[in-house]
């Protein structure tokens, strides 16, 4: 009896903007599902309040929080130990909170595998990729795009210098190039588009030439909405043949997330469904 009257876990995400965020949801019906008592709520954080929201969180008796733009990079930095894909990354998404520490987990990877492969039915191997953005989103997915053997894969940011950071830090292979948005249209169609800017959350238009859609190309908004993304009604308008959102990553991530904390494994086919509708 006892145990039914302690109080909830309690959980969050921090980013800034935050109101869009359907993570609080997608905890409720991973919860709901599990039988696990607990809570998930919105934390709306600047990057200049980042560290104290997170310590005041945990301070409070939180057990761990998701972290989304623009703070993952900080997340990596916050953390006192990381996991091999948040170390690899150098980018944190998860943070659990046990005996005084912070361990930082990435979870964006196996998500955006999960959702391309097991969800939408995309073939990976052998294919030409390209990744626009070089962020705490794009840290997350360029080592499990690449164990996935593309056959090329680049990584094209408004600064050049910004991707090339990128792909020192993570060590990557020497088949991974960079370049800038403005020499885009020198490159040819690719057959997978990844979105990781931040652009589409203030509905900007994507500053990329028409040229890298090809009619075999999917393009892959890691942003959601509930109505098209700047990004997909782009490559939509210029003639790709599937243009998806992150909802498949967002929730796949999530139970990932879910797993590390509760140590339980939602079924995440009906979530998205319900997500769909």
């Amino acid at each position: 009896m006892a145990k039914n009257d302690s109080p909830l876990d309690r959980y969050a995400v921090i980013g800034h903007p935050i109101d869009h965020s359907r993570s609080p949801l997608i905890h409720t019906l991973f919860a709901r599902q599990t039988r696990q008592k607990l809570t998930y709520e919105l934390i709306d954080a600047e990057p200049k309040d980042f560290e104290t929201a997170v310590r005041g969180f945990a301070a409070a008796g939180g057990k761990g929080v998701n972290v989304t733009v623009p703070h993952k990079e900080a997340a990596f930095a916050l953390v006192h130990e990381r996991s091999e894909a948040a170390s690899a990354a150098g980018a944190v998404n998860t943070i659990s909170f046990a005996a005084g520490r912070l361990r930082g987990d990435n979870t964006d990877g196996v998500g955006l595998i999960r959702d391309l492969t097991t969800n939408q039915h995309v073939t990976l191997t052998g294919r030409r990729m390209l990744v626009l953005g070089a962020g705490g989103a794009a840290r997350g997915i360029v080592g499990p795009l690449l164990a996935s053997r593309p056959a090329e894969l680049v990584i094209a940011n408004r600064t050049k210098a910004r991707a090339d950071a990128l792909v020192a830090q993570l060590k990557t292979p020497a088949g991974v190039s960079t370049v800038a948005f403005e020499d885009l249209a020198k490159l040819a169609p690719f057959d997978l588009l990844l979105n990781a800017t931040s652009a589409g959350l203030k509905g900007e238009p994507p500053p990329f030439p028409g040229s890298i859609v090809g009619p075999d190309s999917i393009a892959y908004d890691l942003v959601y909405s509930m109505h098209d993304t700047p990004f997909v009604a782009w490559a939509r308008a210029n003639g790709a043949a599937r243009a998806l959102q992150g909802w498949g990553m967002l929730v796949e991530q999530a139970a990932e997330s879910f797993f590390i904390w509760r140590g339980v494994r939602p079924d995440t086919r009906p979530i998205l469904q319900q997500l769909a509708h």
